[in-house]
């Protein structure tokens, strides 16, 4: 079982229940998924630009990644219908857990010039987003077979009913905020 999931179960659960007030221990918010995006607007260009996208989405979160595909035609972007031009990772259970905590355990410290993040990157149903604009903070992408280099965003569901029951939850979690 993931150390993160442990953690929840033995400690965060209680801290919840205590602070909200709670009358069935079902109405305690957890994790319900963690999708991640990564936009890949320049494999129209060069195919392999694509397959590279993939593998580095694949090595972060151990998942095979769904291409995404243009739903309409913009000229402005040159974008035509049916083109891929994303990335998308749905993780849920143990690999979301594990996810979760590379993420604040590893990933996030390396980022440069790091703060915390926003705490107002909520959605007001208790979702949160955030973006990282480089795939290097992740200890599996290595430096030298990087080709290019790629944001992501990052959207952390969870069935808290609202922003400050999420908020709470992700900071026991351990997720760093702004202070």
């Amino acid at each position: 079982m993931p150390r993160l999931k442990d953690y929840y179960d033995s400690d965060v659960k209680t801290a919840l229940a205590e602070r909200f007030a709670y009358k069935s221990v079902m109405e305690v918010p957890k994790l319900n998924k963690i999708v991640i995006n990564m936009g890949i607007g320049e494999a129209k260009e060069n195919p392999k630009y694509l397959e590279n996208a993939i593998n580095e989405l694949r090595a972060i979160t151990g998942q095979q990644p769904v291409v995404v595909k243009a739903r309409k035609s913009v000229a402005n972007f040159k974008v035509r219908q049916g083109m891929n031009v994303g990335l998308m990772v749905t993780l849920r259970g143990k690999r979301m857990y594990e996810f979760l905590d590379r993420l604040v355990s590893v990933a996030l410290p390396r980022v440069r010039d790091f703060r915390g993040l926003n705490p107002n990157s909520f959605d007001g149903r208790g979702n949160y987003t955030m973006g990282i604009r480089e795939q290097l903070v992740f200890p599996e992408i290595r430096y030298d077979d990087v080709e290019a280099v790629r944001g992501m965003d990052i959207t952390i569901v969870t069935t808290a009913q609202t922003d400050e029951e999420a908020r709470e939850l992700l900071t026991l979690m351990g997720l760093p905020y702004r202070k």
